[in-house]
């Protein structure tokens, strides 16, 4: 047997997730996302064609971007625990996207057969709070036509507008529920396997059908673009507490609600409905832009304060002379954990503005 043959028998179909872990997605998305991609994981270890020519790699972006697993085969592959991070940075994302396709890439020769066309699975559930045009550009020149990309938006409109400009194949997941989100793994699953035999069969890749699904096929014009620079969907803040010295997100979503000026005058109320709090690990700044831009939400448009998920304590959001978010409880002389201040707390009318991350 040639040499040609013994390596062309291990020609790879490279797989790449480019996954969103903004703030926006703490909590469940998240989770689910966590869950699926090692279910993904699992079933292409049962199916031959797939051991033989899959190979996986898993970068995220949030306020920065980063390769959490390597280009790897099926067999070696283990899924990873993904970590939260500040801002949505796909511009930053599709740059390493990039950065890691051109050193992977093994191109056809006369002594060896290269890989099969990637496919690229992008997530992300808002827009994005970098500059992206100049990506997109370098996106378009030099890789949409070397491999597939397929863009799926978690439940949100607003970050279509942009991933049209990338791929032709964009997808709304609009029911975000646990059994949706199982049911489109499973989609993917089904897409990688169908690749992975149709690669060999017909040389290029083939995703599976998605009757039954709660995804949505988007067509829109590749010329829309979107100037804001934080996820209007959600209201994200980050708070520490006070005891264990642990920092911690407060997600929140928009909801328009009608009043009783609404049938009159059309207008509205802009309301974020409380969703949880949340634990990051250590790693959180890693993947946290240092950008920040003034974008206060006032407390009176805030439905729900939670408790410390963190110490327990009663009061979740509790704010310092010097602006920062903390947890407060029964203690007498309350400490910010940011700052070191030392006060009492009490409650009182009004409201406060407090200024929202990126999400």
């Amino acid at each position: 047997m040639s040499l040609v043959k013994i390596l062309g028998s291990m020609r790879r179909l490279p797989i790449y997730f480019l996954i969103d872990v903004s703030e926006s997605m703490v909590g469940d998305p998240i989770n689910s996302v966590e869950e699926g991609i090692a279910k993904v994981v699992q079933e292409l270890k049962k199916d031959p064609f797939a051991l033989e020519t899959v190979h996986i790699s898993i970068i995220v972006f949030a306020g920065k971007a980063k390769t959490i697993v390597p280009l790897t085969d099926i067999i070696t592959f283990y899924p990873p625990k993904f970590s939260i991070g500040g801002g949505t940075s796909l511009g930053l994302g599709l740059g390493q996207l990039m950065y890691e396709m051109r050193k992977n890439q093994v191109i056809t020769s006369p002594e060896i057969k290269g890989d099969w066309k990637p496919i690229v699975f992008l997530f992300t559930d808002g827009v994005p709070t970098d500059e992206t045009q100049a990506p997109i550009r370098e996106w378009k020149q030099q890789w949409s036509d070397k491999c597939s990309l397929i863009a799926i938006s978690l439940g949100e409109r607003q970050s279509l507008q942009v991933l049209r400009q990338l791929t032709n194949d964009v997808y709304l997941v609009g029911d975000t529920s646990a059994e949706t989100y199982k049911s489109f793994f499973k989609w993917v699953t089904a897409s990688i396997k169908a690749s992975s035999l149709s690669v060999n069969e017909k040389g290029r890749p083939e995703m599976a059908a998605t009757q039954n699904l709660s995804l949505e096929k988007v067509e829109l014009s590749s010329s829309a673009s979107l100037s804001e620079y934080y996820d209007p969907n959600c209201a994200v803040f980050i708070a520490k507490c006070q005891n264990t010295k642990r920092e911690y997100l407060i997600k929140y979503t928009k909801q328009i609600q009608t009043n009783e000026y609404s049938e009159i005058f059309g207008v509205n109320t802009l309301v974020y409905r409380l969703v949880g709090a949340y634990p990051v690990n250590n790693d959180y700044s890693e993947l946290s832009t240092a950008n920040q831009i003034e974008n206060p939400v006032s407390t009176e448009n805030l439905q729900g304060f939670p408790t410390c998920p963190c110490c327990g304590n009663q009061f979740g959001v509790a704010v310092c002379s010097c602006k920062k978010i903390l947890c407060s409880g029964e203690e007498k002389v309350t400490t910010c954990p940011w700052c070191g201040a030392q006060g009492e707390y009490t409650s009182g009318s009004g409201s406060i503005d407090l200024n929202r991350n990126l999400g």
